[in-house]
């Protein structure tokens, strides 16, 4: 069985049963009832530390290329059904494919994911990602699982006691300012249109109370950061 072939067995199985992993893969926290326990959250810092607003499917549509959003968070909504589908470190998801060289220098020791839509616990086979290599404000939508770097994040985390962190986009090429996860300025979760999450620069406070700190909306969490070993 290949490496890649190995991680998603661990996947699938700590998916299965749910709760945080022996190997720290994910943070079990579902929303919609229907599920189940393996499902994942997926928020923001720049709404607080409870998941008011979810990472949530534009109108629960299944299809390459829906737009991924924020969305209230709901008990009944399968929009926000996700589950890990790939958790490999970054040395390992470089051998798969899953990442790109720059990641794979700068960020070997991390961990890399993928993140499924499954509505009402069903797998999608459609991940969290972009069409094509992030860059700035590449929109952030559905695209097929595990055929490149695109639908690949990295939980960049130099301090595991923290809840939020960035998530590098897999397919970064930029070596100074990574490419992440990126929630658009001025926009807010209930505005007509929904803002689309895109990836953009890496942006950190250069000065003020907290210098080196990653803008909030660049924050997140629903990931366990700890290696596989």
């Amino acid at each position: 069985m290949s490496i890649k072939s190995k991680v998603f067995a661990v996947a699938a199985t700590i998916t299965m049963v749910g709760g945080l992993s022996a190997v720290g893969l994910l943070h079990a926290d579902a929303q919609s009832g229907s599920c189940g326990p393996g499902c994942v959250n997926v928020y923001g810092e720049e709404y607080g530390d409870s998941p008011g607003f979810v990472l949530d499917v534009y109108r629960q549509w299944e299809t390459v290329g829906t737009p991924i959003v924020l969305f209230r968070a709901s008990n009944i909504d399968p929009a926000e059904d996700f589950v890990i589908s790939y958790a490999a470190p970054v040395r390992y998801a470089f051998a798969d494919g899953m990442v790109s060289r720059v990641v794979a220098l700068q960020y070997r020791d991390d961990m890399a994911y993928e993140v499924e839509y499954a509505p009402y616990g069903v797998r999608s086979g459609l991940c969290v990602g972009t069409a094509g290599a992030a860059a700035s404000h590449t929109p952030v939508a559905l695209e097929k699982c595990g055929a490149s770097p695109n639908t690949t994040w990295v939980v960049d985390a130099p301090k595991p006691d923290l809840v939020f962190y960035p998530w590098i986009a897999g397919s970064n090429t930029n070596t100074s300012h990574p490419y992440v996860l990126h929630y658009p300025a001025n926009g807010y979760p209930t505005d007509s249109p929904r803002p689309q999450l895109n990836t953009y620069e890496l942006q950190q406070y250069t000065n003020g109370v907290f210098p080196g700190n990653t803008y909030n909306n660049e924050m997140w969490a629903g990931l366990y950061p700890a290696p596989l070993t």
